[in-house]
């Protein structure tokens, strides 16, 4: 008998998640049955998009993916000893078989894992999973960078917008990130090779990108939504590109008030813009091709990752939280012991 623990969430959030949302409850699992396989989790993964989709009703299970050890079998396509990526919550331990997690837009996925090398596993979950994937097609795919084309991001010392600057250095453009500390900014550009970077919180982003970007922006990766992108917009070039990935600037907003910025129609009007918003799930087709393209980058040692690795399965919600106030550098993830 397996007895797994896993996280439920008791009540919808309102503001900032807080830990007396969560409960660890346990529950024992069936025996396996003909195609089924038991799965141990290594590590859980942290994402900001775990805030916004969850159930329709409480409680419900907490979302998200995991790097996970196949520990018993009856599938011969996933043996005792290989290792998964699975869709399959915050939880120790999971019952499955693949026509279970088949993708579709509803419901999740899993997949086994390339050959990493000596590399470690848990940059599935990072670089080289769900989040190398919302860099690599969402930059790709809509940016459609040119050498020599300026492109700004922000919440750029974030999983996804550190990527997306040091592809964008591959394509020969110029990087401008914006961060929440002087440490991110100056790790951006000593550590993950920006050209600059700014500290919205303490910099006038219009005034900034005036000075430093004279020419203009010709593609903008946004993360965080609101006031912030609507000023990056205005000072971007005729028929420049916007990648919209995230909004997390009000993912914990409650005041509709303050949910408000100004208007971008006059940006995206005048200026021509192409503004497209997208979610990783709609290249699930092509997930091998991304996450094969970047673990190549990787091993050229043109890609560089960072882990914010939080110990212990009753870690995550501290690791959650963390996302919200700014804590992390690069990707967050919950070693599970």
């Amino acid at each position: 008998m397996v007895v797994a623990k896993k996280y439920v969430i008791l009540n919808p959030f309102e503001g900032e998640p807080k830990k007396s949302d969560f409960e660890i409850v346990e529950e024992v699992l069936p025996e396996l049955q003909d195609n089924e396989f038991l799965a141990e989790a290594a590590y859980i993964s942290v994402d900001p998009y775990q805030r916004m989709k969850l159930g329709a009703s409480y409680p419900c299970d907490m979302i998200g993916g995991q790097v996970a050890k196949v520990i018993e079998s009856k599938n011969p396509e996933y043996p005792v000893g290989c290792w998964v990526m699975g869709h399959f919550g915050w939880r120790t331990h999971t019952v499955t078989k693949p026509e279970n997690e088949k993708f579709s837009a509803q419901k999740p996925y899993l997949y086994k894992l390339p050959d990493f090398g000596d590399l470690p596993v848990s940059l599935a979950l990072g670089v080289c999973g769900r989040v190398g994937n919302s860099a690599y097609f969402g930059f790709t795919e809509i940016c459609k960078p040119k050498a020599g084309e300026t492109v700004v991001i922000s919440g750029a010392a974030g999983a996804v917008g550190s990527h997306v600057g040091q592809i964008a250095k591959i394509f020969g453009c110029r990087v401008i990130g914006i961060a929440g500390t002087d440490e991110k900014c100056e790790w951006l550009v000593k550590e993950r090779g920006f050209d600059s970077a700014a500290n919205y919180k303490t910099t006038d982003i219009g005034k900034f990108l005036e000075e430093n970007v004279p020419e203009g922006v010709d593609c903008y990766f946004d993360n965080v939504g609101g006031e912030l992108s609507s000023t990056i917009m205005s000072k971007m070039n005729n028929f420049g590109g916007v990648a919209v990935c995230g909004a997390i600037s009000s993912y914990n907003e409650t005041d509709p008030e303050k949910r408000k910025a100004s208007m971008i129609q006059f940006s995206l009007i005048g200026k021509g813009l192409k503004a497209e918003g997208f979610l990783v799930n709609r290249f699930a087709d092509r997930n091998l091709e991304g996450i094969n393209q970047n673990l190549k980058w990787v091993k050229e040692g043109k890609l560089k990752y960072k882990e914010h690795v939080y110990e212990g399965f009753e870690s995550a919600v501290d690791a959650f939280i963390g996302l919200f106030r700014g804590e992390n550098i690069g990707k967050s993830i919950v070693k599970v012991k």
